[in-house]
């Protein structure tokens, strides 16, 4: 079982996949690069940036894992934004199959992750570190009270201001929850989201409530199915 993972984010994404994929899948051990994988194994590689991870970062990695041959599955995690998920996964698939690449992939399993509407969305479910009942400062006091992610599911909150887009604004929602708490969240240093006791927060938010964060639990079953296939 090998798994190739292309990610859109430069750092974020791939200091808390690798984070959580060590929680998840611990059966599995990271290499640094594609041609390492042996049995047990899966890589991490990033595009820096939309359209360069479906244009570029797809033919590249089935190329490699052309290559290889030792690849059960390619798996892409990119951000909606602004676009709807369905939307962003039919992109993926037109440029897949206007490309011939369906036919490259071969018996490899291609997995589509999409963050609704990017990373900082999923990491504001964690209702632990957030408790809208707390005494609350500005900007965080008024976010609460545009759209309060502690009770509302995180994936529909709107866009607070024209001087950004969605997913800007959830990144800067998350910077203040971190911040009232004296810790701090960057895209550099994702910090305590790193931890098990974060995702292990997220899992339970989407047991409690099955309707939030559709697509993080597309994340979850994903890592639930190779763990079952594993066993």
């Amino acid at each position: 079982m090998n798994i190739y993972f292309l990610l859109e984010g430069r750092s974020t994404e791939k200091k808390i996949y690798t984070s959580w994929l060590n929680y998840l899948l611990p059966e599995l051990t990271k290499v640094k690069y594609y041609h390492q994988v042996d049995k047990y194994n899966y890589c991490l590689f990033s595009y820096n940036g939309y359209p360069a991870v479906i244009h570029k970062g797809i033919p590249d990695a089935i190329k490699k894992i052309q290559e290889i041959g030792k690849y059960n599955y390619l798996v892409i995690c990119i951000d909606a934004e602004e676009e709807t998920v369905e939307n962003k996964i039919k992109e993926i698939d037109d440029f897949i199959v206007q490309n011939n690449l369906n036919l490259e992939l071969g018996n490899v399993k291609f997995i589509p992750i999409i963050q609704n509407r990017c990373i900082e969305t999923w990491l504001l479910g964690n209702r632990k570190i957030f408790n809208s009942r707390q005494p609350l400062q500005k900007p965080l006091l008024d976010y609460v009270k545009y759209y309060d992610v502690s009770i509302e599911n995180p994936e529909l909150m709107g866009n607070y201001s024209q001087d950004y887009n969605h997913a800007e604004f959830h990144y800067l929602y998350l910077k203040e929850i971190f911040s009232a708490r004296n810790s701090s969240y960057s895209k550099k240093l994702p910090r305590d989201a790193q931890n098990k006791s974060y995702l292990d927060e997220l899992i339970k938010r989407v047991e409690d409530d099955t309707e939030h964060l559709k697509t993080f639990q597309n994340f979850i079953n994903f890592c639930w199915m190779i763990k079952q296939q594993l066993s």
